[in-house]
């Protein structure tokens, strides 16, 4: 890993060090870039992957150098220089320079925003008490693992998002005694249709977990500034050792959004990635885009795969090889022993088709939208993922009967 003080520029400058980051640095080198690359993140480490910090990280199934995205030869070798442990805290685009850490400045030819996001924070007293844990980074994970070594058993995670249901898996499984809350009436609101809700739960009551839905958070009550209970709506107190936020992320934009770019739920980037300010690029769960998957409307996508098309994107635009960003969208999540896999967006579906048996443990739930296929969630069920992002890439109008026979293929159906 590079990192000098004595750095104070290079032709593309990289803000972010996760996965949007790390790729664009990837994809530069790839597409023939040959000028200097400098990659700039508050992280201390070289780039590795963020998933697994909320499962098998937690879990001790994979070391942090597994996780590594490339080994610390691989950038030397690149010679793509790191600044680690750096915040950027002003962009000039008329100067074409950052303000960094300690008063320094970095100017580049081309910026690339791939700063990702912070955790959202619960905004209630006792919100600041020690022993509540985010779950974005290897230090998030590498607290709450130190208090789970010291004897922390009891836990509230608060949101039953992906973070929050893997969380409660990893943590259920190490023997804790595990309560979820979420203001919304069902688990994985944002996220995915009822049948699949419903699955989830039951399969988390099976291991022990328990929901309070339809709650949220009053107050965190504390000894000696640390966490003791949380206090929801309607008085009931939850005794816990500690707590996980899962409730999402705010964009890391302040910066752009300050020095003129456009944006308010993440900067607004074109279909090849450009900001509104010149030279400056934005990737990955920052980015807000225009997806046709979700009907033209301007979206952000938090998931590694988005981070890897937006960077991929970028990189052939700066070397000269526009292609437009246009990538079906796919997520997964891992719990127990599921592997959930989500092709599409249902942001607004009028209709789903439940293909297979949930007592199985191995479905698809098919979203449809005036008749056509847009998503697509398959519960360790792999081959109607890989052949059903065929029909949601090919806005796929099939006969509901049909979608739910499982006899036929779903490639036999494009």
């Amino acid at each position: 890993m590079s990192a000098s003080e004595g750095i104070t520029g290079a032709d593309v400058v990289i803000v972010g060090t996760g996965h949007a980051g790390a790729q664009a640095a990837i994809a530069l080198r790839q597409h023939g870039f040959a000028g200097s690359i400098l990659l700039v993140g508050r992280d201390r480490d070289l780039p590795y992957e963020r998933p697994p910090l909320s499962k098998e990280y937690l879990t001790g199934t994979k070391s942090f150098e597994r996780m590594l995205i490339r080994p610390p030869a691989f950038w030397a070798e690149r010679q793509i220089a790191f600044l680690p442990g750096t915040n950027v805290g002003k962009v000039d685009p008329l100067a074409k320079q950052i303000g960094i850490s300690g008063g320094r400045t970095l100017a580049y030819r081309t910026l690339i925003w791939a700063a990702g996001g912070d955790p959202r924070r619960l905004s209630c007293k006792g919100a600041d008490l020690a022993g509540l844990h985010a779950m974005r980074d290897r230090a998030d994970a590498d607290r709450l693992l130190a208090e789970l070594a010291g004897g922390a058993r009891r836990v509230v995670v608060v949101g039953a998002g992906y973070i929050g249901l893997e969380s409660a898996a990893v943590l259920v499984g190490a023997g804790c005694d595990v309560t979820v809350v979420e203001q919304q009436e069902r688990v994985l609101p944002r996220v995915a249709g009822t049948d699949l809700a419903r699955f989830y739960q039951a399969e988390h009551e099976a291991h022990g977990v328990r929901f309070r839905l339809g709650r949220t958070v009053d107050c965190i009550e504390g000894t000696d500034g640390r966490v003791t209970a949380v206090r929801l709506d309607g008085g009931e107190v939850l005794p816990c050792d500690l707590a996980v936020v899962g409730i999402g992320i705010v964009p890391a934009i302040g910066p752009l959004i300050a020095a003129g770019a456009a944006g308010a739920n993440g900067v607004d980037v074109d279909e090849l990635c450009r900001t509104s300010l010149p030279d400056i690029y934005a990737i990955g769960d920052c980015a807000a885009h225009a997806n046709r998957y979700a009907g033209n409307a301007v979206i952000r996508l938090e998931s590694v795969a988005n981070a890897h098309e937006m960077a991929n994107t970028a990189a052939r635009d700066i070397c000269g090889d526009p292609q437009p960003h246009d990538a079906v969208p796919w997520f997964w999540s891992n719990q127990y022993d599921l592997k959930l896999q989500t092709v599409g967006l249902a942001f607004d579906p009028d209709a789903t088709v439940l293909r297979g048996d949930p007592a199985s443990r191995s479905f698809s739930v098919i979203y449809l939208q005036a008749g056509q296929v847009v998503a697509l969630d398959c519960v360790n069920a792999t081959r109607d993922y890989a052949q059903g992002r065929k029909l949601v890439e090919a806005q796929a109008v099939i006969a509901p009967e049909l979608l739910m026979d499982t006899d036929v293929p779903l490639k036999a159906m494009l």
